[in-house]
């Protein structure tokens, strides 16, 4: 049987040395856009098996969790591809996306946002990486009510979380060619824990001299990437955590929209590539959901697993199916099914 470093990265493989990774489909459109990556990657002859679960929440001591099933794949397997899954607003259970940061330590959220050719908008040459630390920050889940309407919600910022996260960036940056790191903050306001996350990314930049490193206040970055986000190019933005979740999402419109835009949460138990959309339900069962974000999410999940040439192929099999604008689906302009532009990407490879 073939053994985990064969791919640089820890999981099982099965007797044909296929590396066994988990699919979480997810709801909505989840199931359609997962079946497209699954006849994508079988085209491609991708050294892949599927292990495919649901991570329909249950209570574990009154807390939401995944079930053992799905928990005991992803931490067998170290990587999993992730649909979208439906977080009720303000009621019902915990956000399962949180539950999967929390469970698993995925500790960095990476948000490459790149413009695709054929695809207009009006910002062009946007390309820059966005890296949130996953863990704490506003969404550490520490609130209470103070007294009758009035409720508050903590803050959290630790040296340790922001010192693995900056560590990641930085080493992300060095990988991929990219000059420069910039650290997204208010420690104008928040002096202590923005002050602390700052300090700590800028402590951290002095093991790293081939690197550029500068800082910029979180509505300052707004601004300025909306305006000319060429300022950004061959850029890793690094961040606490509500500000990419706001920031990557702000990102992600001036290419496009969450539809075109893959993500990766990276943690040293396991990693879980994912589509950062929402589930669509008017669409589902249609045949109409543009697989584009997951694809590009599972094309991140290849170069994981050092995958290169397929994760080269499948990547410009894709922006090519787009280019080419003869088979979009109807969120980028067109009149195509999903698998109409699924086969068109097969064709391409």
């Amino acid at each position: 049987m073939a053994t985990a470093s064969d791919h640089g990265v820890p999981g099982e493989f099965d007797a044909q040395g296929n590396r066994k990774v988990t699919l979480i489909p997810g709801d909505g459109i989840g199931p359609e856009i997962s079946e497209s990556v699954k006849r994508i990657f079988a085209a491609d002859k991708v050294p892949i098996v599927w292990e495919e679960v649901n991570v329909t929440p249950v209570l574990k001591n009154g807390k939401t969790a995944i079930p053992d099933e799905a928990l005991h794949s992803i931490n067998k397997n170290k990587v999993a591809l992730k649909g979208p899954l439906e977080t009720p607003i303000g009621k019902g259970h915990v956000s399962l996306n949180l539950t999967l940061r929390r469970t698993f330590d995925l500790f960095a959220n990476v948000r490459p946002c790149s413009s695709i050719v054929g695809y207009e908008t009006p910002f062009r040459d946007v390309n820059t990486v966005l890296i949130r630390e996953n863990t704490e920050g506003e969404y550490s889940g520490i609130e209470h009510e103070v007294v009758s309407g009035t409720m508050q919600s903590i803050k959290l910022i630790t040296e340790t979380a922001s010192r693995r996260v900056s560590e990641y960036a930085f080493q992300y940056a060095r990988a991929v060619g990219r000059p420069r790191v910039t650290v997204v903050h208010k420690a104008n306001i928040m002096r202590l824990s923005d002050g602390l996350f700052l300090n700590v990314a800028k402590d951290v930049a002095r093991d790293y001299p081939d690197i550029q490193v500068d800082d910029v206040l979180l509505d300052r970055a707004c601004l300025q990437i909306v305006q000319d986000p060429t300022q950004f190019r061959d850029t890793v933005m690094v961040m606490p955590n509500l500000y990419g979740d706001i920031l990557s999402d702000l990102c992600a419109g001036l290419i496009g929209g969450l539809g075109l835009t893959p993500s990766g949460n990276i943690g040293l138990k396991a990693s879980i590539f994912e589509s950062v959309h929402g589930t669509a339900p008017d669409i589902a069962g249609r045949d109409l959901a543009n697989p584009t974000a997951l694809l590009l999410s599972a094309v991140m999940m290849l170069r994981h697993l050092k995958l290169e040439a397929h994760a080269e192929r499948i990547q410009n099999a894709v922006l090519s199916t787009i280019a080419e604008g003869k088979t979009l689906t109807g969120d980028l302009g067109g009149r195509s099914s999903n698998t109409a532009f699924t086969d068109a990407v097969i064709s391409k490879l």
